[in-house]
């Protein structure tokens, strides 16, 4: 574990595993930490190096003077990236880490060898509108009485500052009240990607599919032989929500074929 400084940020990171697979940097969802890969973490570090970060303002990360915006985070890691001497690594997101590694692969296709990208739309009204609804109505406000969820436990079991927490909220808030539409920049993606998804998640079925044809997939027939197979791929794992995806027992599954291919 240690500290990168990087673009004016302290990035806390940690390093598990030390197989001959490629490196692989793993990237949280809001209002969370690295410890949230902990249910997959063991499968996937027992052949690669896996990098946990804690993007800025959350986990063991310090806040700083710079709002939350998913291109910002992607120049953290494709800077911590180049901190640690890798030539690329695999990058695989959830949620609000799943945008960070999707710009991560936009703004440094050179760094991204292969991407995964798990519970996140490619545009805001990718998801679901009672979602987007809910995160219209968020504000600093909901800071207090989030104090009895477990994610505040989280929080202040790690932040280096727990007085912080009213501002991150009021930054994800924020954030999340952001307009975006990345289609036109998901279609020149060059790393082969993987978009996993649970069936009752909570981005809308009908933009999965628009999502994965961006990015070149189900777009014809792959052909007895195989040779029209994408480069892309998408998982839909049964049972799996978007607040329990990263605990459903099929995730590796998908995730480490897909990572262990050849580029």
């Amino acid at each position: 574990m240690g500290y990168a400084d990087v673009n004016g940020l302290s990035l806390y990171f940690e390093e598990h595993g030390s197989g001959a697979g490629e490196p692989l940097v793993l990237l949280h969802g809001g209002i969370g930490a690295g410890e949230m890969f902990a249910p997959v973490l063991p499968v996937l570090a027992e052949q690669r190096r896996v990098i946990l970060v804690d993007l800025q303002g959350h986990g063991r990360t310090a806040d700083i003077d710079r709002p939350l915006r998913p291109h910002l985070l992607a120049d953290d890691v494709a800077a911590l990236i180049k901190h640690l001497g890798l030539p690329r690594a695999d990058v695989m997101g959830y949620s609000l880490g799943a945008d960070v590694a999707l710009r991560t692969a936009i703004q440094h296709p050179a760094l991204v060898r292969r991407l995964v990208v798990v519970s996140t739309p490619a545009r805001r009204d990718g998801w679901f509108p009672e979602v987007v609804a809910g995160m219209d109505q968020m504000s600093a406000a909901a800071a207090e009485p989030m104090k009895q969820s477990p994610v505040y436990e989280l929080y202040a079991r790690l932040a280096p500052r727990v007085e912080d927490w009213p501002v991150l909220i009021g930054k994800i808030a924020e954030l999340k009240q952001q307009d975006y539409d990345w289609t036109s920049e998901v279609s020149a993606i060059t790393a082969p990607a993987l978009l996993v998804f649970g069936d009752a998640d909570a981005v809308r079925p009908a933009h999965m599919a628009e999502f994965f044809a961006l990015l070149g997939g189900g777009l014809k027939d792959a052909g007895w032989d195989g040779s029209g197979r994408p480069a892309a791929q998408l998982a839909v794992l049964p049972g799996a929500t978007h607040y329990d995806i990263l605990a459903s027992p099929l995730l590796a599954g998908a995730v480490l074929p897909f990572l262990d291919a050849s580029a």
